[in-house]
């Protein structure tokens, strides 16, 4: 058994299949643990499933995500990433340099309780991405006195 076959039967009953390019594409989403681009996912998954095409990548990971099996995220300069669904999670990204720190959840929780509170919603699922500079390019940038 391979490890999209899990989400097999949750597709099935909303009558949908999980079809060989979806089960290398989701095998690479669980096993990569980082968000990857559809491009990087293409060249990872064409390995296992030589017959796949970076278009059907594309599709198949817009199809991943709006079935709640992926989850898409903007890291910056208009970048989609992708990453498989069920560990909420969030990041800070430096502007400068792109290097990516992942914030736990806990930290926001206060956040997303007022956010609930003043908007009547209620949260399933959040991927938030920050955009700040980090301490290293602070550091570089006050150097070079600007």
């Amino acid at each position: 058994m391979t490890c999209g076959s899990e989400y097999a039967p949750g597709l099935r009953a909303r009558g949908f299949r999980m079809t060989p390019q979806r089960m290398a594409i989701m095998h690479v989403l669980i096993h990569s643990g980082t968000h990857l681009s559809p491009t990087e996912i293409y060249k990872k998954a064409h390995r296992d499933a030589p017959s796949l095409t970076e278009p059907t990548v594309y599709r198949t990971l817009e199809f991943l995500a709006k079935n709640g099996l992926a989850i898409s995220s903007q890291v910056g300069n208009g970048r989609l990433v992708y990453e498989i669904a069920g560990r909420n999670h969030h990041h800070l990204i430096c502007q400068l340099c792109g290097r990516n720190f992942e914030v736990e959840p806990e930290a926001l929780k206060p956040m997303i309780r007022q956010l609930e509170k003043s908007s009547g919603y209620r949260f399933i699922n959040s991927h938030v991405t920050f955009f700040g500079i980090c301490p290293k390019c602070q550091k570089l940038k006050s150097k070079k006195g600007d």
